[in-house]
């Protein structure tokens, strides 16, 4: 038994070509599937492994999605099918106003916030309402009551400034030198688990299956979802003409595309409202007929597709630049992964060895998600192009490593016996 999903997708693009169809697919998967870490190292042979089968079923290998589109004649299989990662940025709050609050406390930031977790993992309300408090100790409240009183106005996140209406990221409030500034920001993936196909904004299937055969054939993981056709209709456009569509599907589809586009206005943690809660506390709300949502209403428009497109060019180039981050497009074999990460990362918890098994020098290099060392520029180009960063939405790097023959080479840990593992 095989798993056809790859060939169906085919299938139904050929199609829509033949028939001049108007046909789009979007997929938006991790970046990478495991951790982040240094991709050239021992302990990444597995997710490697995993990566080299994920673009073999994409755009490499011979029988992939995009190969074997192309040789039904469809020049530019782009037009039917995008991939698409999750990243975001944001300035970790390190100002001095913390060690003050250290310092009167007599509490570590560190214990404060791990009393904090530990009530929020043993069931107490994640919000900061009543039940939280309750079950707080006196670490937490020591150290809260300190920085309360330190008139520091620096942000604690600034995710909001790409988000909707957002604020301009060069006038966030920082206290502290500008060096600490630029390293205080970070950058990494956000890690895509949810399992979620969303269908002519009419159907939506939400589970546990991933699209690989553990999940799919029926003979590895077990798994379950379920699929919801709301017959509740919603009246708009598809491809330009009139549509009616599921309420439930065209609300999350427009949802998650307004989030991925930064069309959503910032929501802090701490001030949750109906959406945060299940819809068996509070029914979710949504903003029909706002100019944020008329942008993403039909999915298959020249405007909405050069919208979706544009963002993630620009942000991806953004990211590129600033922080380096891999896998990218830019890195097409081993030697430009060292002239492009390794030569400027440390990798946390990760000791570098020359060829000869000696400690490396590690001098003039940052953790691996912080700004890449002497940008151009400095702080006040750092912040002019990250203030280009609109939502999350990035583009799949389809061509990293494209000219390696073997992201993952056999051996122990990897041959034939394994593979069934990592499918």
């Amino acid at each position: 038994m095989d798993n056809k999903i790859g060939k169906a997708i085919v299938d139904r693009i050929v199609r829509a070509h033949q028939a001049a169809e108007v046909f789009r697919i979007i997929v938006v998967m991790p970046a990478v599937p495991a951790f982040a870490g240094d991709l050239q190292s021992e302990g990444a042979l597995g997710t490697r492994a995993i990566m080299e089968f994920q673009y073999n079923s994409i755009n490499r290998g011979g029988h992939s999605i995009v190969e074997s589109l192309r040789k039904a004649g469809i020049p530019d299989p782009a037009r039917y099918i995008g991939f698409y990662n999750l990243r975001s940025y944001d300035r970790i709050n390190v100002s001095p106003a913390m060690r003050r609050a250290e310092q009167e406390s007599g509490v570590p930031y560190e214990a404060a916030r791990r009393e904090f977790d530990d009530a929020v993992e043993s069931g107490a309300d994640q919000y900061g309402r009543e039940p939280t408090h309750a079950r707080l100790g006196d670490q937490y409240e020591r150290y809260q009551q300190a920085a309360a009183k330190s008139g520091d106005q620096t942000w604690d996140s600034i995710s909001a400034c790409y988000m909707n209406a957002g604020p301009d990221l060069a006038a966030a409030p920082w206290s502290g030198s500008p060096e600490a500034e630029l390293a205080a920001f970070v950058s990494e993936e956000l890690y895509v688990h949810s399992k979620v196909l969303i269908a002519d904004d009419r159907l939506v299937i939400c589970g546990s299956a991933n699209l690989n055969d553990r999940s799919q054939l029926g003979t590895h993981d077990s798994e379950i979802a379920v699929v919801v056709e709301d017959p509740t209709p919603v009246r708009g456009t598809m491809r330009g003409a009139p549509f009616v569509s599921g309420r439930f599907a065209a609300s999350l589809r427009r949802q998650l595309f307004r989030k991925h586009l930064g069309l959503l206005a910032d929501q802090r943690a701490d001030r949750p409202d109906a959406n945060f809660s299940s819809i068996a506390r509070d029914p979710n709300a949504y903003d029909w007929g706002s100019p944020a949502d008329r942008l993403v209403e039909d999915p298959l428009t020249d405007n909405f597709l050069h919208l979706w497109a544009n963002t993630a060019r620009l942000n991806t180039e953004a990211f590129s630049d600033v922080f380096h981050n891999v896998p990218n497009d830019r890195v097409r074999t081993w030697a430009q992964y060292d002239d492009f990460f390794t030569k400027y990362f440390v990798v946390p918890g990760a000791e570098e060895k020359d060829k000869d098994g000696a400690p490396v020098q590690r001098e003039g290099k940052v953790e691996y998600g912080h700004v890449v060392p002497d940008f151009p520029g400095g702080l006040a180009a750092v912040k002019e192009r990250l203030g280009t960063v609109r939502g999350n939405l990035v583009e799949m790097p389809l061509d990293f490593l494209i000219e390696v023959d073997d992201i993952a080479k056999e051996g122990l840990s990897l041959n034939t016996f394994t593979d069934e593992l990592y499918t």
